[in-house]
């Protein structure tokens, strides 16, 4: 008797599991089950899993959400004759035709950061009204002291009272990391994601914010401690703003860029080490053209395919273990705490120099491959030591890594020029170590 009733409360006890394919059939989706086929009509690629047990029923959605936006070299983006900056989100034939056959006025909300906007804002009106369009441009001082909710904020209530279609008016952001960062975070949280355009206009935002699908403000004394994963429609790339950015400005850029030669590509290192003091001096312009070989054109078409082979497959993070931070676990912390005595990049090059020091400790590293990468960055007119980066700081950082890592250090050091890997074993000791000769051979009084 006791066997039966332990039989009659195991089958209670049973799980059943049905899974659900989604058909739209006149405007109305249904559900129906995946080994069926009754239904007629557009097929999702969601599906709804039923499990019911005697003490429960749930049901689990699984929505593939998929995310396409295009990375574009251009040139001329603000000459009136060129469509690019009003028609080049657009990649279906038919709302293009669409698009140039309206009678609706064209809008267009642009933020631009302040500097940029007294550099080329004429341009940009005179763009605008060349072409007809309706437009506000909101110039705003967007700077790393700056990048907070208050920003986001300003930005939203300048467009809600202008008014932009959700769906086909983007927002369009000019300027600096900072900026992209600020117009992205307030373009997915109006009416929960509105598209927007970016427009880099520094080295470092054309080959580093840019490309990526993360937006962000600093709170709470933390960089970019408030965020999304919402990427541009379109990243519009032209090199000629370059021009106009401060020496210092293109060296902070470098940063970035040697950053992913260290990480994936020894030529783009190799190219660096003989021809960065040229693209500093020539501000990365050329008049090869988008598709020659000079320095300018391959350093940069380089720097954005070994970022976007990183960034593509991890949009959201899900994977911690990332090569793209490399230079960004102890740099955060050192920037935010002398803010704003280092650019974006040269903390991050700092982080760098140090644990080019770590990985030569560990022995991924001769001796000799220290000695190229430290010049080379120094070539850069980087910074490669600062007194604030204490070991105390450097334990702190590790330490808040391993906090929002998962448990594990996740620490990416080259093991070779342009090759390198993920550590979750870094030793104290080798760090001490690492941090002594560091300061010894790049702190004051050193012969660098």
């Amino acid at each position: 008797m006791e066997e039966l009733q332990q039989i009659m409360d195991e089958e209670q006890n049973i799980t059943k599991d049905t899974d659900f394919s989604l058909v739209q059939v006149k405007g109305t989706w249904k559900r129906q089950k995946a080994s069926c086929h009754g239904h007629k009509g557009r097929v999702s690629a969601a599906k709804i899993c039923e499990s019911t047990s005697s003490h429960a029923i749930s049901w689990t959605v699984v929505s593939p959400i998929t995310f396409t936006y295009t990375v574009t070299q251009t040139h001329d983006l603000l000459n009136p004759s060129n469509d690019t900056l009003l028609m080049g989100h657009i990649r279906d034939p038919k709302q293009l035709e669409d698009f140039r056959s309206s009678t609706k006025p064209i809008k267009r909300f642009v933020v631009m950061d302040e500097t940029v906007y007294n550099l080329y804002g004429s341009q940009v009106t005179d763009y605008f009204r060349a072409r007809n369009v309706l437009y506000r441009i909101l110039p705003l001082p967007t700077t790393e002291e700056n990048k907070s909710m208050d920003m986001v904020l300003k930005i939203l209530e300048e467009v809600h009272r202008f008014s932009i279609d959700r769906r086909t008016e983007p927002i369009i952001a000019i300027g600096g990391g900072v900026c992209l960062d600020i117009v992205g975070l307030a373009a997915s949280l109006y009416r929960r994601r509105t598209p927007y355009i970016r427009v880099p206009t520094t080295l470092l935002s054309y080959i580093d914010a840019s490309v990526g699908a993360k937006t962000g403000v600093n709170f709470a004394n933390c960089k970019n401690k408030l965020g999304t994963y919402i990427a541009p429609v379109v990243v519009f790339l032209d090199r000629a703003f370059i021009q106009t950015v401060p020496r210092r400005h293109i060296s902070n850029g470098l940063a970035e860029m040697l950053k992913m030669a260290l990480m994936k590509h020894k030529g783009l290192f190799e190219l660096l080490e003989t021809k960065g003091r040229f693209l500093l001096d020539s501000k990365f312009q050329s008049t090869s053209g988008l598709h020659g070989n000079c320095p300018a054109s391959v350093s940069t078409r380089l720097a954005i395919e070994t970022m976007l082979e990183e960034l593509a497959p991890n949009l959201w993070e899900d994977d911690l273990d990332r090569l793209v931070d490399f230079g960004h676990l102890i740099s955060p912390e050192l920037e935010m705490k002398i803010l704003p005595c280092l650019l974006h990049g040269e903390a991050v090059n700092i982080d760098m120099a140090y644990m080019v020091y770590v990985a030569s400790e560990s022995g991924f590293l001769t001796d000799v491959e220290k000695i190229r990468i430290i010049r080379c960055m120094l070539r850069l007119e980087l910074p490669v030591w600062h007194q604030a980066l204490s070991f105390t700081l450097v334990q702190k950082a590790l330490n808040d890594r391993l906090q929002h890592c998962g448990g594990l250090m996740r620490v990416p050091l080259p093991i070779g020029l342009g090759r390198a890997e993920i550590f979750n074993d870094v030793r104290n000791d080798t760090l001490y170590k690492a941090y002594e000769k560091w300061c010894d051979d790049l702190g004051p009084g050193s012969e660098q």
